[in-house]
């Protein structure tokens, strides 16, 4: 991952609530360990017909929505299984940013593990998101706050331990590597290791 101290996009809207994990990845997609490619199935049932043409009318199909890194959906977001091909699908679509009024505790760390900073919002903000698609926000991670037009701001939570990586680019396994030589002190010094 690359760091990320703040990120600047527009917002598409999927107004939808309760969408769950199925609906982000479908089931039969994931016969990957292997998160690349993945984006081409988010949301596959909903961007496609049957016969794999996209549904022009799914906002992700449409022009405007190109190149948006912000979502904004509907509450309870990320629901459903636990699986890490969510968040995979999300990142490989070009997806940074989630924002709703709830998002699943599951969802919510494996999107953190994969550059995905997930933002509950209060009621408010969410209403003027969701009335607002396309415009331009900033999510800035060392401060925790999502920045709207007209220098609008709102604080969000994120965990420390979160936020560290994503601010120095490091998934929870790049930093406890990154700590191999403290690691290797503390076992050397209570003779854990012969």
């Amino acid at each position: 991952m690359k760091p990320m101290t703040e990120y600047r996009s527009r917002t598409v809207v999927l107004p939808n609530t309760d969408i769950d994990t199925d609906q982000i990845i479908p089931a039969r997609f994931l016969t990957t360990t292997n998160s690349t490619g993945l984006g081409k199935h988010a949301f596959a049932d909903w961007r496609y017909d049957a016969d794999g043409r996209p549904r022009e009318e799914f906002v992700l199909n449409q022009p405007a929505s190109e190149g948006c890194g912000v979502l904004v959906a509907g509450d309870n977001f990320g629901c459903g299984s636990s699986r890490e091909h969510a968040a995979w699908a999300l990142r490989d679509f070009g997806v940074r940013a989630v924002i709703s009024t709830r998002i699943a505790d599951i969802f919510r760390s494996n999107a953190l593990k994969n550059g995905i900073v997930p933002i509950e919002s209060d009621d408010e903000t969410h209403a003027w998101l969701m009335a607002n698609p396309g415009v331009e926000v900033t999510v800035n991670i060392g401060r925790r706050e999502l920045v709207l037009p007209g220098d609008r701001r709102y604080a969000f939570s994120i965990d420390d331990f979160a936020r560290y990586c994503l601010l120095y680019g490091v998934d929870p396994l790049g930093y406890l590597l990154s700590q191999e030589a403290a690691i290797n002190d503390y076992e050397r010094q209570y003779h854990c290791v012969r």
